[in-house]
């Protein structure tokens, strides 16, 4: 069973994205907050799988309280849940924001009910979400927003070939699928790469792999 928290200062999209995936076999929304710091203390009292945070709400915002919200978690010793941000096609700067405090992924507010569903389950599995339609754009300009510095190619040094080769391929955005398919792989076998170079290079999902290969060179923002 997946556990969700809702924090969000708009009753009615609470009470809206709750009616969504309490109706899903697997899902179970057992909190609710109105703001960013009433998040933070729910998450830490229910230990949610997953929080769907809203970006901009009074008190606290949803950057800084996904930032506490995994920062506490890492300092208990315990299992981060993965915050999914919500967000909207103007607040770009915000993702971007919120990519660097650690959230899993952002969704559109305007995404069908399946596609909340579908993002809860991926970010729940471990994985990372992206809004299709704006990942590109997005992640471009963060990698072009960041100074560039000798670290990023550093870190890859303890990468082999065949490890090197598939996060390249994460930074294009490509699946696990999509990656087993390009190199002649079994999905297994690239579900194994892909966790050796998280675990060699410190990342804790996709999001952060497909920065750091931005970050590295490994891929350029289209021009």
């Amino acid at each position: 069973m997946t556990t969700v928290l809702i924090v969000d200062d708009q009753a009615m999209l609470r009470a809206g994205f709750s009616a969504i995936l309490q109706a899903q076999d697997g899902i179970d929304v057992i909190g609710q907050a109105a703001d960013g710091a009433e998040g933070v203390d729910e998450a830490r009292r229910l230990r949610p799988d997953v929080v769907l945070m809203d970006v901009r709400m009074p008190n606290l915002d949803g950057i800084e309280a996904t930032r506490r919200i995994l920062a506490a978690a890492e300092r208990d010793r315990r299992p981060a849940p993965a915050v999914l941000v919500l967000t909207t096609f103007d607040a770009d700067e915000y993702v971007h924001e919120a990519l660097r405090a650690g959230a899993s992924g952002f969704l559109l507010k305007d995404a069908l009910p399946e596609e909340l569903v579908q993002a809860v389950r991926v970010v729940a599995s471990g994985d990372a979400l992206l809004a299709p339609r704006i990942t590109r754009r997005l992640l471009e300009r963060f990698a072009e927003s960041r100074p560039r510095t000798g670290g990023a190619e550093l870190r890859l040094k303890g990468l082999t070939e065949r490890e090197h080769e598939i996060l390249v391929l994460i930074g294009r955005g490509l699946s696990n699928r999509e990656i087993a398919s390009s190199l002649f792989l079994a999905e297994q076998t690239v579900k194994t790469h892909v966790s050796r170079v998280f675990a060699k290079l410190g990342l804790r999902d996709r999001v952060q792999a497909v920065i750091l290969a931005y970050d590295a060179g490994l891929v350029a923002p289209a021009g």
